[in-house]
């Protein structure tokens, strides 16, 4: 299910933009914390973000900088500045779209699907499809969809790297240094608790395709990729 991340301070649009995107099957989480907001886009890991400007402490362009410089997960202002000016600077700063406060719902949706299918989907710039199968556990990094027989999951980008990584690597332990690399450039700002985070919600992926206790913990060296789904057939 696609994960939009809302970052907004005003509670009634807020609770619109929840409800109506939800009625889309989308999974919404709201902001908890304004002082958090970097930790938890890196905890939740959306698909995308809403960003108002207009924020308490720190405003949307840091914050729009915070999460570019950790990911690439597509931005959308919304936002009551109107000026040409504050629509530049969100585009410098990192943001895909801008949409301008009042607004129409279904253009908020329109412009959400279109990100989206060009980022994730069949609009995305790099055409090449690039698949790894490893004894019908397929993972297609481009579209980051991880199907097994009739069933198919979507990813996160971290969860498509830590797949990708498994799926090369079957029955050989990786250690918890590589996938660390893999997965965040400076290894330095990131929790110990973040890798194992993101192990289990791998795992919760994989059992919703029916394949369950694949990836074993081994302790004190690392992780490892075991085609359980072979063995019970």
């Amino acid at each position: 299910m696609i994960k939009i991340y809302i970052v907004e301070d005003d509670p009634k649009i807020r609770d619109i933009l929840a409800d109506f995107l939800s009625k889309y099957d989308y999974e919404i989480k709201t902001v908890d914390d304004f002082d958090l907001i970097q930790e938890e886009f890196l905890q939740w890991e959306p698909h995308l973000v809403l960003l108002d400007i207009n924020l308490p402490r720190f405003d949307g362009f840091y914050w729009c900088r915070k999460i570019r410089a950790r990911s690439n997960c597509p931005i959308i202002f919304i936002s009551a500045r109107d000026s040409g000016m504050d629509q530049v600077m969100a585009i410098e700063n990192g943001a895909d779209d801008y949409i301008t406060k009042p607004f129409q719902l279904e253009v908020v949706l329109a412009k959400i699907k279109s990100i989206l299918r060009r980022v994730y989907g069949e609009y995305r710039t790099e055409k090449s499809t690039q698949v790894i199968d490893f004894e019908g556990l397929t993972l297609d990094t481009t579209t980051f969809i991880l199907s097994f027989q009739d069933k198919e999951v979507l990813l996160t980008k971290k969860e498509c790297l830590l797949a990708q990584a498994f799926l090369t690597h079957p029955d050989q332990i990786i250690s918890r240094e590589f996938l660390l690399e893999r997965l965040w450039d400076d290894q330095d700002f990131v929790d110990d608790n973040t890798l194992s985070v993101n192990i289990t919600r791998i795992r919760k992926k994989l059992s919703e395709l029916g394949i369950d206790q694949a990836i074993s913990t081994i302790r004190g060296a690392g992780y490892k990729l075991e085609k359980t789904w072979v063995n019970n057939k």
